[in-house]
């Protein structure tokens, strides 16, 4: 039997029945306002401008009393777990970058959002995430846990085609606003809120990117100065481009920032360790093996601004034409200076076999590179993005890496997109040097 565990039920107020309750609860108090006015007519009017000044006031506090405690806008999250009974555990399932372990939790999270989605809490229902998948059996009685466990009891049965629940193991527990966010900071690839990206932008004068857009964007400094970007992979891992430290890598003299303002960072880190893929070489610029790992000296705090990015399975692939975000502090131009806050452009994967005809690279792009970008140019990475991540989001929403800003002929050239170090390629051995 597999164990599924699912949070951020999120319980939204805005345009719920708990505002359309206070609009009633404030349109029943105007009427007794008027009530009293029509009944007080024969009196003098001063004393009915006295009245009905002061049941105005006094309603007043009450309505906004109750509107400061039914309608003001929460998140709340709801930790619900359940058997599946229908489901053969599967290894694979551990571990949540596999292809396995998103497809079921695809199905999971489909399944619950058509729960909510089709009851009376559909207006207050935000999403559901998957953040555990583990075999377990049944030893346990359901507990009645007001409006959403009845939702689920009611619905969870018949919303699925596939995926038979055992009712009598449903568990439900309201969780409080930090366990709900440390539980979902601790997921890799997530975004805590939903971002709209207008149009196709340049990071090279491009659009700014937005706090907790990019959470696993780092900046590794040399002597306290911006040199290169890094992805955060865990709490003591960065994994970055290894021509960044060409002639510069004794740990000492590098620290690793987060956030989007380069300064001042939302948190600031020693390095502890630099590790240089062994076959990369400072002195053939051939471009082949610019991968690197960074150990930090300590964890970084995970939040919703600051965590890591999913790192995709050695054999997954990512197709030619896919969309891609590529981030970084790079120069707006080429060979021109960088900026204080991060900036953010769309690339679409190119093929390898496109990257490599006469008039683009010339079969200078190896099985460990890819190209992103536009043929046509303006839309690319520059100086300063070296390190950065290329990142695409699957069908969950979830983000994972996909390359690595390593090199390209100026930035925004027609025929020249940018190319990345390929991270499914070097995945087992990123793996190696930090179990991640």
């Amino acid at each position: 039997m597999l164990r599924c565990c699912t949070v951020h039920c999120g319980v939204q107020d805005s345009g719920s029945p708990r505002q359309r309750s206070c609009l009633l609860t404030s349109l029943w108090y105007l009427e007794v306002v008027l009530q009293m006015a029509r009944e007080t007519k024969c009196m003098e009017p001063w004393k009915i401008a006295a009245i009905v000044i002061s049941v105005i006031v006094a309603l007043a506090l009450i309505i906004g009393l109750i509107t400061f405690f039914l309608c003001r806008d929460q998140n709340r999250y709801y930790n619900a777990s359940f058997l599946i009974t229908n489901v053969k555990y599967n290894s694979q399932y551990e571990r949540q970058t596999t292809e396995e372990y998103r497809d079921l939790s695809e199905e999971i999270e489909t399944m619950l959002s058509s729960v909510f989605k089709g009851s009376f809490l559909s207006k207050r229902y935000i999403r559901s995430h998957v953040f555990s998948l583990r075999f377990a059996s049944a030893d346990s009685k359901a507990t009645n846990w007001g409006h959403v466990n009845r939702v689920l009891r009611r619905r969870l049965q018949t919303s699925s085609r596939s995926l038979d629940v055992d009712q009598s193991t449903l568990r439900l527990t309201e969780l409080n606003r930090e366990k709900g966010d440390n539980l979902l900071n601790n997921c890799c690839g997530i975004r805590r809120q939903t971002f709209s990206f207008a149009g196709v932008e340049r990071i090279v004068g491009g659009q700014r990117a937005r706090e907790g857009e990019w959470p696993w964007q780092a900046s590794i400094q040399l002597d306290g100065i911006h040199r290169c970007g890094a992805s955060v992979i865990s709490n003591k891992w960065l994994v970055t481009a290894a021509h960044c430290f060409r002639g510069r890598n004794d740990p000492r003299r590098w620290t690793a920032s987060f956030g989007i303002l380069l300064r001042p960072p939302k948190q600031k880190r020693l390095v502890r360790r630099i590790i240089i893929h062994e076959r990369y070489s400072d002195f053939v610029l051939d471009h082949e093996y610019d991968v690197a790992v960074v150990e930090l000296a300590s964890a970084i705090e995970f939040t919703s601004d600051v965590h890591s990015v999913c790192l995709p399975e050695a054999t997954y692939n990512f197709p030619e034409n896919t969309s891609c975000f590529v981030t970084g502090w790079g120069a707006l131009k080429n060979d021109g200076y960088g900026v204080n806050q991060l900036r953010q452009a769309e690339v679409k994967i190119i093929g390898t076999e496109t990257c490599n005809r006469r008039e683009v690279y010339g079969g200078a792009i190896t099985p460990g590179m890819l190209c992103a970008g536009y043929l046509e140019g303006q839309v690319d990475a520059c100086q300063g993005d070296s390190g950065g991540p290329l990142v695409h989001a699957n069908s969950r929403g979830i983000w994972y890496l996909v390359g690595i800003v390593s090199w390209g002929d100026e930035c925004g050239k027609e025929n020249k997109p940018g190319v990345y170090t390929r991270v499914t390629y070097y995945q087992n051995w990123i793996k190696s040097k930090t179990g991640i």
